[in-house]
Parts: structure tokens; sequence; C-alpha cells
């Protein structure tokens, strides 16, 4: 039987407490992730209803027990060709006291990243917006490394042109 040492066990602790989870899901040819504890439920796609006048992005509202939940198509949002299929789904998040809900072509896993595989998003010198990445984390399945783009989703939702939630409260 082995002794740990009561350092060992703070070490052990602290790497713990700074690694997060996040939920990965699959836009076209590329995996995001986005903070596990703003998701409140994932379901399977349900077509909403459009609201007159909002963005092409915003699929319209869900009724969800009650809430109104506006949808967000993450495709579009980030100009991608929409496609909808079998495993099409909808994340409802929980953003700054608001339930919102963006559409995703899949949902991969829950994952655990310590900081060490997080790294910062690359600038690109004011051509791409890159605000709402918090990072690329490099994770690696069985033989092959893939690529996280890691998600500010509070901030990505609070984009003027949404129109969903006030930028101060993001």
């Amino acid at each position: 039987m082995s002794h740990i040492s009561t350092q060992e066990t703070a070490a052990v602790s602290r790497a713990a407490a700074s690694a997060r989870e996040y939920l990965s899901f699959r836009l076209g040819a590329e995996d995001y992730g986005i903070d596990i504890l703003r998701v409140q439920e994932i379901r399977g796609y349900e077509a909403p209803t459009r609201m007159a006048g909002a963005p092409e992005f915003v699929r319209g509202v869900l009724n969800l027990r009650g809430v109104i939940v506006p949808i967000v198509d993450l495709r579009m949002r980030f100009g991608i060709e929409p496609r909808l299929d079998a495993l099409t789904v909808s994340v409802i998040l929980n953003v700054n006291g608001r339930t919102v809900g963006v559409v995703v072509d899949s949902v991969s896993d829950v994952m655990e990243l310590a900081p060490a595989q997080v790294k910062p998003a690359p600038a690109f010198g004011g051509t791409l917006d890159t605000e709402h990445i918090t990072g690329i984390a490099t994770v690696k399945t069985g033989d092959t490394q893939r690529m996280i783009i890691l998600l500010d989703i509070a901030h990505l939702m609070a984009q003027p042109e949404l129109g969903l939630m006030d930028i101060a409260t993001a």
C-alpha cells in the first residue's frame, strides 16, 4: 500500500480545481467547446417559431416548459452554410440569467481540460473577430489529435447584432 503525502494531495487538488469541463460539439468540420456550467440541457432539434425582423441566424423561439427561448443557429452565425439532419441538436444554455438555445451539428462529449492544454487564440490583426474565442485546446484521442475552439458563449450571445442580451451583463 502506498502512502500519499499531504503535499502530493494538495498538488492533485490544485490541478483538479484548475481543470475545467467543456461540452464539445461540431459545426461543419470543426470542433468547438463551451463551458459545461453554461449548459442547461441538450435536445433533439425541433423547428422553432420564426420571429419577423430577427437576424437570419436567429432561427426563432421555442416554448420550453413555459419559457420562451431564442434559438441561434451557430452554423449561420459563423457563416457556414446551414444544414439540418438527424444529428442536429439544440443546446439550451443559461447565459447571465437568460435562457438561450444554439443549434449545432452534433454534440461530441464532455471533456476536462487542464490549463496547459488551452492556448490563446492567435491574433489575426483585425481581419478576424476572435473576441468570443477563449482559447484553442489540443486533445489526443487514441492516435489522433484534434483541436477544439473554446467559445466564450456569454460574449458571443451578447453581440449587438443578436439583440439577445445587454453587453454590460455579459
